[in-house]
């Protein structure tokens, strides 16, 4: 007997909430949240469901009946394909409005938090071509879109630079033009891509782990300065050293060109050495006159302006003095701890990587820096009493972890040490409330200000001020 298939179709939903990691929600006749990940709220749509648990689904649209008012057409032609800028198909302030308000219903409703008026998101001056650094893979077989299915015309180049396809390791969708990254970036991807095409250099295959091209990472800073650096799974001198030379030859500007031999399972350069070709082995970016050195390796804000803008605000709520021992907590390589050295006694950095530790010195020499100071070591375990022993109490905290916020060690020893203010910088406002929650007793969030730092994707950034009760 044929097994009956799951998959239901739904017709003439109305999309009534954007949720979790950008979906669009709607109910279902009976009862259930229907999560779509191709619906703008607002639109009528017939969905067919891929999922089903017990209190909702995940579906796709699969016809838009009546299309809502806050839908615009996206600029990219690889929109819906390409896994990135979900939301580019919905109005930028439509889009913030749905960032703010997951922020403050994550604090309250997971964090149970009283808030404080919750001030406006802060948008992005540039909505696109705002990133710094873009990554890009090789592939000797590349994703055949639906429109080319369609089209039936045959591809004789199966050669792709471009992203991964959602939820596929091994499919690269092979990209024209993106809108992330500013010019010449898409010229010095398509340049690459033509040229070693042309000249018979072989793109990487990821199934059978063999190819000379591997991966193509660009960054860019507001400084001018440029850095290319390209992957290879092999040496090939002969071939490497032509594409290298084509691209310095066509791209004068490029003030950093660096090569990788990665010879591993893995795309990951952080345990892989670093060659120079041409130019210097970094770029150098500025803030408020801090120059910051940035490697291949370093971690920067992805977004250079609206990171200046979220430092501001940092600093306005640690609100000091001069006279306080500020700890950043996930220092990274120190660009917090350093834009508001000058306004502070001390500042105590603590990062579990060791390359962005020697970052953070070097940039704090390079700046004339004298009042901070750097510590590597896994957060739970270095900050106990005998850091506090050696580094002193602290009167703030800044603290800006990763995606699943601090461990809850970390938030023990904070409320240990008891500091009279705490800024919580997070990219995952639902961790944040989660933390807050365990600070709750001991500390009343006084201002809270979301910030987009990533237009047309749903990713939201968030700053709290925590002062004690």
């Amino acid at each position: 007997m044929a097994r009956r298939s799951k998959r239901k179709v739904f017709e003439n939903l109305e999309v009534i909430d954007a949720g979790a990691k950008g979906k669009a929600i709607a109910k279902a006749p009976d009862g259930r949240v229907v999560f779509i990940n191709n619906a703008v709220p607002g639109d009528i749509v017939t969905v067919q469901t891929y999922k089903k648990r017990k209190s909702y689904y995940e579906a796709k649209a699969t016809h838009i009946s009546k299309p809502s008012p806050k839908r615009v057409v996206p600029e990219c032609r690889h929109f819906g394909v390409c896994g990135g800028c979900k939301w580019q198909d919905m109005g930028y302030e439509h889009q913030l409005y749905f960032k703010h308000k997951e922020v403050v219903n994550n604090l309250e409703r997971l964090g149970n938090i009283s808030l404080p008026e919750v001030t406006p998101i802060l948008g992005s001056k540039e909505i696109y071509f705002y990133r710094n650094k873009m990554e890009f893979s090789f592939s000797n077989n590349k994703w055949i879109t639906q429109e080319q299915i369609d089209s039936q015309v045959p591809i004789d180049d199966r050669n792709a630079l471009g992203f991964h396809i959602p939820g596929m390791w091994d499919k690269i969708l092979d990209i024209e033009k993106c809108h992330l990254q500013r010019d010449p970036s898409n010229a010095i991807r398509n340049f690459i891509k033509t040229f070693a095409t042309n000249n018979d250099l072989d793109f990487f295959d990821p199934r059978k782990q063999e190819g000379l091209l591997r991966t193509l990472m660009i960054r860019t800073a507001t400084t001018g300065e440029l850095m290319v650096l390209l992957q290879f799974f092999r040496e090939e001198e002969s071939q490497r050293i032509l594409l290298l030379e084509a691209i310095r030859e066509q791209f004068p500007q490029i003030t950093s060109l660096l090569y990788v031999i990665n010879t591993k399972g893995n795309d990951t350069i952080y345990d892989q050495e670093i060659h120079c070709y041409a130019g210097n082995d970094h770029i150098m970016e500025q803030m408020e006159g801090l120059q910051f050195k940035i490697t291949a390796k370093s971690f920067y804000q992805t977004n250079s302006e609206q990171a200046y803008e979220l430092y501001k605000i940092v600093r306005e709520y640690a609100a000091l003095e001069g006279t306080e021992r500020v700890y950043d907590l996930y220092t990274g390589t120190g660009t917090i701890a350093q834009f508001i050295a000058s306004e502070a006694k001390e500042v105590i950095g603590v990062e579990a990587v060791p390359d962005a530790i020697t970052a953070a010195n070097e940039n704090a020499n390079r700046n004339n820096i004298e009042n901070t100071k750097f510590v590597v070591g896994d957060m739970k375990q270095v900050f106990n009493d005998d850091f506090v022993k050696q580094y002193g109490s602290p009167d703030v905290v800044i603290t800006d972890p990763p995606r699943d916020g601090m461990h809850a060690d970390v938030v023990r020893q904070l409320l240990h040490l008891a500091p009279k203010r705490i800024v919580y910088v997070s990219c995952n406002s639902a961790t944040q409330a989660r933390d807050l929650a365990l600070m709750d007793a001991q500390y009343k969030v006084t201002r809270v200000q979301p910030v987009d730092m990533f237009p047309q994707t749903h990713h939201v950034e968030n700053v709290v001020l925590l002062e004690k009760r």
